[in-house]
């Protein structure tokens, strides 16, 4: 049981590889502190803990040496320059969480003079479209790189029970071997001690027609000594 339940997981693990390695990227708007704010947000079909994780490295990675601010779950950093996206420092206001599409990042580009819009600044939208598309291949990489890791978990598992039961088999079978020896060896002590028995029967059946044959000579002599005795008697 313990076998194919490891055996299903890492069936289940190979079959959660095939999913699509892309998110979709859409407008949209969030309130964020109170504020509505208009921005792109990111969906994917991944565990919330595990994208908020990356999408903080990432913003880590890219900010540089910008501070990044995180309060009541939105992340801000100011005065970023994305060089993929605009030469301009801007104002990045995030958030992560999850709803019934899946998980989701979501992103405001404030560039100073203008926010990064699909209609108003088309070029920026698209490099943002683009940056957030990449993340969500990084995304899905590294969850099919933890899967990976699983099932190798499972596979090393699996061999272990696998040599556990051939090491089972082997000792159950040594047992045998041993038990039929030993029976083999009572077997033959049964055979010897039937012998020694009857060998013993025969010593005692001699023993007591030697005790009767020597009781006859006891009383011969004793015979012989009353006859000598009489004799001696008979002398005056």
């Amino acid at each position: 049981m313990r076998l194919k339940a490891l055996l299903l997981g890492l069936l289940c693990m190979v079959a959660g590889l095939s999913y699509a390695q892309s998110g979709r990227v859409e407008e949209k708007e969030q309130t964020v502190n109170g504020v509505n704010r208009r921005g792109q947000q990111l969906t994917v079909q991944l565990d919330p803990a595990l994208v908020e994780k990356l999408w903080k490295n990432q913003l880590t990675e890219k900010s540089g040496k910008t501070k990044m601010k995180y309060t009541k779950g939105v992340y801000t950093l100011d005065g970023v320059v994305l060089d993929t996206i605009s030469s301009s420092p801007m104002r990045i206001i995030s958030t992560v969480g999850s709803d019934p599409e899946g998980s989701y990042v979501w992103w405001s580009l404030d560039m100073g003079v203008a926010y990064v819009d699909k209609a108003a600044t088309p070029k920026e939208y698209a490099a943002a479209e683009g940056f957030m598309q990449a993340f969500a291949r990084k995304a899905y990489k590294e969850d099919i790189f933890r899967q990976i890791n699983q099932a190798e978990d499972v596979l090393k598992a699996t061999k272990l029970e696998q040599e556990r039961v051939v090491k089972q088999a082997n000792d159950i079978q040594t047992s045998i071997t041993k038990n039929q020896q030993r029976k083999k060896e009572l077997e033959a002590e049964l055979v010897k001690n039937a012998e020694d028995l009857k060998k013993l029967e025969q010593e005692v059946q001699n023993n007591i027609k030697k005790q009767e044959a020597s009781k006859q000579q006891v009383q011969e002599m004793e015979k012989a000594v009353e006859t000598v005795r009489a004799k001696l008697q008979q002398v005056k």
